[in-house]
This record gives structure tokens, sequence and C-alpha cells, in this order.
């Protein structure tokens, strides 16, 4: 095998939300399960500098990373499939490559030359394409464009990917576009002219893709897919159809009866170094769809009109649902719907209740509610960040009597502030980037409930907040019952609260689902499903006969 770096593009036309990244993760599983090692990087083509300050309505999550970096949800794909961490240099916007760029100018680095998108701004883009592979760690880097062929934010991204054929050479990149054959019902017919003009329009880039991947509701069959080839000059063994999948887990394994990885070895002439193994990816398949049982989990949040809000919360529970043979059936509830009047009616036929992350004051009141529900009832109770924070607060009030307890995100003025801005964030105006970000440590308490699921003593989460559990009320709540049983051993930061007696009542700071993976379920929401679980055989048995 060639000790050089191999590098593969994928772009998207026809439409948005083809499902480029899950096209790229597909691809990447597959060439790892072959033994390659393998990472994929994103490049966006928005302004900001990352998503972190977009409003998960208009970008759906912001996944973080070890290293702190505020990133597209793509990244969360890539960790989920490939079981490898990401870093901030797997994605990259326009708005960070600008911003890198003029501050170049600014400094004097291109000696009074005229600053221009090309070569300046475009070199950029290719210092950051290369600079994964350039670390000896891997075989292959994908790069995911982001948008769709033809906007004009995504040129300078284009016109890169062709400086780089030429540098690169026809046998170490290659490009996979991604299009939509659609269905016309009242022709009865898949069209394939939007692709044409799809690919038509690469071309007038001066980009030709290698691979066409086409994603449809029907299968394409040989004529349409030689039409496709005559059209975008390619042989038709390099036309894949993208069928659509029950789970996005299912695409590695469509991607590879359709032998996308063997024309990609072929292009690239990369010698395989082992047959390909995907057995644990296909015993997991297995455990996904033939569940033994089933139970209903509420997600209590604030954006669930877009799931895509909560995208690694909800995957989480596809991994850990499917390590215990279950079914997680997920009930999406708004918090800003629930009040005393209502909750016992949202909540009751659960098995379980999560809290959901999140920023701002709207349907505080309501997850409050929820937590007091779940404590009162034996409900098994997850809290994520902000979740964590709704429980300290509703057990100020409730158990310790500080009736106006709250924190001080949302009030200002409350007497008890439970919840506190952390020290280091109280001169800092700039929202971007400026939070506590990336992968503390945390060491845990003996005979805790997060110390049986972590099966160890000392622990490394990712963080995304700017405020923490109030120390000073430390005492007085290990007292009543809501034991810390998780900190962080260099600022004595809360991580973890739980309540002893409670079938299972566990609040983190941390964002446990952004490590969960296929092959590393995170044991939290394992140890969660389980309780919920057990709360359903508890249930069904009571039932009369």
């Amino acid at each position: 095998m060639s000790g050089s770096c191999k590098y593969i593009f994928v772009t998207g036309g026809v439409a948005s939300s083809l499902g480029k990244g899950i096209i790229s993760a597909s691809l990447a599983k597959l060439l790892q399960a072959r033994g390659f090692s393998v990472t994929i990087q994103k490049f966006d083509p928005y302004i900001n500098i990352d998503p972190g300050t977009l409003n998960p309505y208009e970008h759906g999550e912001c996944f973080v990373t070890d290293d702190g970096a505020e990133t597209d949800l793509d990244l969360g794909h890539y960790e989920r499939f490939l079981n490898v961490p990401t870093s901030q240099a797997n994605n990259v916007t326009t708005g960070r490559v600008y911003q890198s760029v003029i501050d170049k100018e600014r400094r004097g680095d291109f000696l009074g030359k005229t600053v221009q998108v090309i070569p300046h701004i475009t070199d950029e883009i290719k210092r950051r394409v290369l600079l994964l592979g350039q670390t000896g760690r891997y075989d292959v880097v994908i790069t995911e464009i982001g948008g769709t062929v033809g906007d004009i934010e995504s040129l300078p991204f284009i016109e890169t990917v062709r400086q780089l054929r030429w540098d690169l050479g026809s046998t170490n990149s290659l490009v996979i576009h991604l299009t939509l054959v659609p269905y016309i019902a009242a022709a009865g017919e898949l069209k394939t002219k939007p692709t044409q003009n799809s690919v038509k329009t690469l071309l007038s880039y001066g980009v030709q893709p290698d691979v066409v991947v086409c994603r449809s509701e029907y299968d394409l069959g040989k004529s349409i897919k030689e039409k496709v080839a005559l059209f975008c000059n390619i042989q038709p063994d390099q036309v894949i159809q993208s069928l659509d999948a029950s789970s996005i887990y299912e695409v590695p394994l469509m991607m590879k009866k359709e032998k996308l990885d063997e024309v990609v070895l072929r292009r690239l002439e990369l010698n395989q170094p082992q047959e390909i193994d995907l057995q644990r990816w296909e015993t997991f398949l297995k455990r996904l769809q033939n569940p033994t049982g089933s139970i209903r989990i509420g997600i209590v949040g604030k954006y669930v009109e877009l799931k895509d809000a909560y995208k690694s919360i909800a995957e989480a529970f596809v991994h850990a649902g499917a390590e215990l043979e279950c079914k997680v059936n997920i009930s999406w509830i708004h918090s800003e719907s629930i009040h005393e009047e209502n909750v016992d009616d949202k909540l009751h036929s659960l098995n379980g209740v999560l809290i959901a992350p999140g920023f701002g004051n709207r349907g505080i009141e309501g997850k409050i509610i929820a937590v007091k529900y779940a404590r009162e009832n034996n409900l098994p109770y997850f809290g994520i960040c902000l979740g964590m924070q709704c429980a300290v607060i509703e057990y100020a009030r409730n158990v310790l009597g500080l009736k106006d307890a709250h924190s001080s995100e949302f009030s200002n003025s409350a007497a008890h502030k439970v919840i506190d801005l952390m020290e280091e964030q109280q001169e800092i105006e700039e929202k971007g980037g400026t939070m506590r970000l990336g992968a503390y440590t945390c060491h845990l308490e003996e005979d805790s409930k997060a110390i049986k699921a972590y099966c160890r003593k000392e622990i490394s989460e990712r963080h995304r907040h700017r405020y923490e559990f109030n120390n000073n009320y430390l005492s007085q709540f290990n007292a009543a019952g809501m034991k810390t049983t998780g900190k962080n051993p260099e600022k004595g930061l809360v991580e973890i609260v739980e309540i002893e007696e409670h079938p299972w009542f566990v609040g983190v700071q941390f964002h446990p689902e952004y490590k969960s993976t296929v092959l590393n379920p995170h044991p939290l929401f394992v140890g969660f499903v389980k309780a919920a679980m057990q709360r359903a055989k508890t249930l069904k048995e009571k039932q009369p006969a």
C-alpha cells in the first residue's frame, strides 16, 4: 500500500439533505472494516465561524469534540460510525477560512498583495483539506462539501477540489457526487434529468465526478444506471444507488452490496490490507432489528419540532436499546406544553423521562414540573446539562424549601442561585466559543449509580455550558438526599447529582450523548434504559390478569 494519503471528496446536487454525511460515514466504515485508517471532515459554506451561536432550529444540534470544537452535527455521525474521535480540524466553515485569511492580511503576511478568492481563499481551504492527511495517521481522508453544487456559497470549495485533483493526481483523489433520482408518480417513472443537470453544473466548474450516488425511493435498474453513466462520463458500475433505509445504520451494508468500496479501492489503486470485517456491525443491526421488548421514553425539550436538535440523544437511545435488545420508542414533549394540571396525562404512561439540554428561559418551568413528577413518582429520570440544573432547582424548591431557588441564567434577582455563572465566565461578553467546552475529567463516588454504570472511578466527558452547580449549597443537598456523586478534580465543580432512594434519578452537567457510538453505547444511556425496562416490567406485573 502506498505511504501517501488518499483523498475523497463528497459533493451533493439537486437537493439538500440527501445524506452526504451518511454516505461519507458509510464509505469510511467500509474502508475501516478493510483495515484502512480513515477520517472524515466537513466543510460548511456558511459564514458563521462555527455552529456554536446558531439556533438549533436553524442548524440542528451543535456537536462538541474532545478538544472543545463546536461543530456540525455530521461529525456526530462520523464518530458514531467509525468509533474514532474527531477534532477542530474535522469541521471548517467559510467564516473560519475568511477569518484566517483576513488575520494574515492584517499581519502583513501577503506583503501588500491584493487578497483574492483565488489563490488566497482557495489556498487556505486547500491547506485545511490536507492538514489531517499530513499527520501520517490516516490512509484515507474523506472531505464532505456542505451545501449543493450550484450554490454561490460553495463555489470556493468546489474550485479548491478542482485544483486539488491536479495537485494530487487521479490515483490519489476521487470525487463522489450524491444526487437525487426522483420518482414522478403521474408519469410512473424515475427521472434522471436532475442528476444529469447537477453533474453538468459540476463539470462546468471543472470537476468530473468519479462516482455518482443516486438517492431514490425505487430500484434504479440496469437501464437507469447505464443512462446516468452515459450522460455523466462514467462506467455503469460507478453509478451507485442509495435507496431509502429504515435506519441509517443499514446504509454501510447497502453500500457494500452496491460495491461502492470496491470501486473506490480500484480507482485509488489501494491495496486491500485485509478482508472486510463487519461482524460487530452486523450483530448490532440484528439486535436493532429484532428487539425482544420495548419501552417508551419521553424527551422533554424546547426544540422538539426539529428532531435534529437532539440528534445525538436520539442516536444514543438507538445504541443503548440495541445493546439491551430493546426497542426505545421516543415521545417528543415540548416543555412549554407541560403544567401542573396536565403533567400526569403527559408522563404517566412513560417508562422514563429525559430532560434535554438547551439555553434560555423559555419552557424552563415545564421542565421543572416534569422533574418533580419523575422524582415523586419513582419514574426513571435522566437530566443532561440544563436537565441536571432543572433537577437541582426543583429539589431546592420542593425538598430544601428554598422556594425562590433558580439559576442566575434565568433570574439574577433570585435569593437562592443554586445554579450560578462560573467565575471565569463573569466578565465574558462574546458568546461564540467562550463556554466551558470539550472533555474534562470527573471523579465518581463509590456506590453511586454512575460508578456502577461506568465500572471505573475516573471518566472524561464533553461539556458545553456556562452555568454550574453553586457549591455554597453543596452540604444542604447532600444532607437532604440529593448526592453529588461526580466532581471535576481540578476545580471541584459538580458534574453528577443523584437521588439515593430513587430507582434511577441521575443528572449530569456534561453531554454523554456525544460519546455514544454503535460499538460503544454510552453506559449512562444503557443504565437509564435498563431502569426504564425494569419500570415497564413492574407496571406490567401490576396489571390485572
